[in-house]
């Protein structure tokens, strides 16, 4: 297993009226974050929120191109986007336990926190296709480039890490410094990992390690 420590290419936040961050995700514009009842877009450019959205939201965030994914305590939520209306729901695998949210390959992935879980959901009906054994608490929850990786938040320290989604197996871990966790957790897709700050009302860039 390949450790290091993460590095933190930039922060973002503090925001005003924001007391946690839950989910994050990202549309390839502007990193979304879960804040107890908005969903806020942040330009990661200049990092202020560049819109709202009055929705419940207590835990994991996803986008699968159009549409937002959001957890609220027992349910799973889909929202428009661009317009900001819920459009469906569907139960939530962990009953309230959820944490990270994530969209691959058609399918939901949801971390279930302190079971130490990640489940691939049908985001249609909520139907558990599968389900990832982890090794720590399981926060956010990310695919990228065929890797899943999750934050972990546990004792009062957390990672970032990749594993085997066959067997749960920690194949790379990116430690965060001492005294600073991880809520949510999305990739853009490139070099960056979008990290929720948790109590600490911010989110966090940290750098993706390269391939050969």
């Amino acid at each position: 297993m390949k450790r290091s420590a993460a590095e933190i290419i930039k922060e973002y936040g503090p925001f005003a009226g924001v007391e946690a961050v839950h989910g994050v995700t990202y549309d390839g514009t502007h990193v979304w974050f879960a804040s107890g009842d908005k969903l806020n877009a942040v330009d990661p450019a200049d990092g202020k929120i560049a819109r709202s959205i009055d929705v419940a939201a207590h835990a994991g965030t996803a986008f699968d191109g159009r549409h937002l994914f959001q957890i609220a305590e027992d349910r799973i939520q889909k929202i428009d986007a661009a317009t900001g209306k819920v459009l469906s729901t569907i139960p939530s695998p962990g009953a309230g336990g959820d944490s990270g949210l994530a969209w691959a390959e058609g399918s939901l992935w949801v971390g279930q926190y302190r079971e130490r879980k990640i489940h691939q959901v049908d985001p249609e009906t909520g139907k558990v296709l599968r389900t990832i054994e982890s090794k720590r608490f399981v926060t956010g929850v990310t695919w990228v480039d065929g890797e899943l990786w999750h934050g972990t938040w546990e004792n009062e320290e957390s990672d970032v890490r990749r594993i085997d989604p066959d067997t749960g197996k920690v194949l790379e871990q990116l430690d965060l410094p001492a005294g600073t966790m991880v809520s949510g957790l999305e990739s853009d897709g490139g070099d960056r990992f979008f990290c929720g700050g948790g109590g600490r009302g911010n989110v966090r860039a940290v750098r993706r390690p390269r391939r050969s």
